[in-house]
């Protein structure tokens, strides 16, 4: 078996031992479920925390979201890994207590919830703060806690769009598209690992516990950043603009003779640069280009220079010729050509990982690297309530007990 650490692949799983990682004897307690909290957690788990994620008897929705691997999913296995597994009816005492005491004994509750739901269930924070005062609870929500738009039911592309992405992202004149990517989910999810790290650390100087919050709404408005500012600056909305920047030029994807590459001008002395790359030395000194101010103002005319000259080549030689002149440029790649790529492969960021289902599983590597307690890999995402009966053990929880709990669908 192969497991990743600190970008390299070793062989040994007891090379992973969870008390060199950063988070060891951190507990977790993973009530969330899509992809926002579960990309949190295991965050938090890859870093080497103990992340115990509660399922509903069915799993988590997206175990039956496509496409599937040997019949798993490979959207549930994208966010789950480095976490065991329990199945519980929270609605039923024995399940909500089940859940209480594993809250008990955790450092950090994580849901996502649409807000009010928690305290309908009696897993909100002052109840569970008042059993275990050191708790950090992290609620990630679509719209926040609470506010006119609070109860409102929020999934990425509705939330990229009424947070201004999809205004932003597309061709000029065309219809709104969708970040590839769930980048809203993934923004809330990287915020709650930073909230959930902050209240760690501000535990360790008061021993005090909090809540903390974060949604989809406010990660997205501030990735907006400087788009927000301009406008508030000059009450221009920014138009869409396809793979152009409004701030520079030529800064997009062009086309040469046979396929589209990606050109990135930062600097006037790029520019310079370029046109030599291109044999174009006369664009350099047009007094329409010479400073990216110009050259913004006379975009259209530049990018109709460029594209003349750029079909003279195909794309490989184009971005031969700029790299090799210290100019940023580069492929477009597709997924099969970038998980190719030799970079990524040194890297390490796609490392085989055991499965009992998928012998060939390969999942994203870890993008944090630590010099002394690196994170790893050390578990698959596992299959629904694979833990269940360990976690109850764990509880303390007689072996009849727990058959009983199955045989009344409290426990999965």
């Amino acid at each position: 078996m192969r497991f990743w650490k600190n970008g390299a692949l070793t062989s040994e799983a007891d090379d992973m031992a969870p008390d060199d990682q950063p988070l060891s004897g951190i507990r977790i307690l993973d009530l969330s479920r899509a992809m926002a909290g579960p990309f949190c957690t295991q965050l938090l788990g890859d870093l080497g925390a103990q992340v115990v994620k509660v399922e509903s008897l069915d799993g988590d929705e997206t175990r039956r979201w496509g496409p599937f691997w040997n019949g798993v999913s490979c959207y549930f296995l994208s966010a789950n890994r480095n976490k065991r597994s329990i199945a519980l009816d929270l609605k039923h005492p024995e399940g909500l207590a089940i859940a209480c005491s594993l809250a008990d004994q955790s450092d950090v509750v994580v849901e996502n919830f649409r807000p009010g739901t928690v305290n309908r269930l009696g897993l909100d924070y002052e109840t569970l703060a008042a059993r275990n005062p050191r708790l950090i609870y992290c609620s990630v929500s679509g719209f926040g806690q609470d506010g006119p738009r609070a109860q409102e039911a929020a999934y990425d592309v509705l939330m990229q769009g009424f947070a201004g992405l999809l205004g932003l992202t597309g061709i000029p004149g065309g219809p709104p598209v969708r970040a590839g990517l769930p980048v809203t989910d993934y923004g809330a999810g990287l915020f709650a690992t930073t909230a959930i790290l902050t209240a760690l650390y501000r535990r360790q100087l008061d021993g005090q516990g909090q809540k903390v919050e974060t949604s989809l709404l406010e990660g997205q408005l501030t990735w907006l950043g400087y788009y927000m500012i301009g406008y508030l600056a000059n009450g221009e909305i920014p138009p869409r603009m396809g793979s152009a920047h409004p701030s520079l030029t030529p800064y997009k994807a062009y086309r040469a003779g046979d396929d589209y590459f990606v050109l990135a001008v930062g600097n006037d002395g790029q520019w310079k640069r370029l046109c030599q790359a291109i044999d174009a030395p006369e664009l350099a000194d047009d007094p329409r280009f010479v400073t990216n101010i110009d050259r913004l103002a006379h975009r259209e005319e530049q990018d109709a220079l460029l594209e003349a000259i750029f079909a003279r080549f195909t794309a490989a030689e184009l971005i031969q010729r700029i790299n090799r002149a210290g100019v940023p440029g580069g492929p477009i790649n597709t997924v099969d050509q970038i998980i190719a790529d030799p970079q990524v492969q040194h890297l390490g960021m796609v490392p085989n990982v055991p499965h009992p289902d998928i012998p060939e599983l390969q999942l994203a590597g870890i993008p944090i690297h630590l010099s002394r307690t690196p994170g790893a890999i050390q578990s698959s995402p596992p299959q629904l309530g694979e833990h269940t009966d360990e976690i109850l053990d764990e509880l303390g929880y007689a072996h009849e007990v727990v058959a009983r709990l199955r045989q009344d669908n409290v426990v999965g």
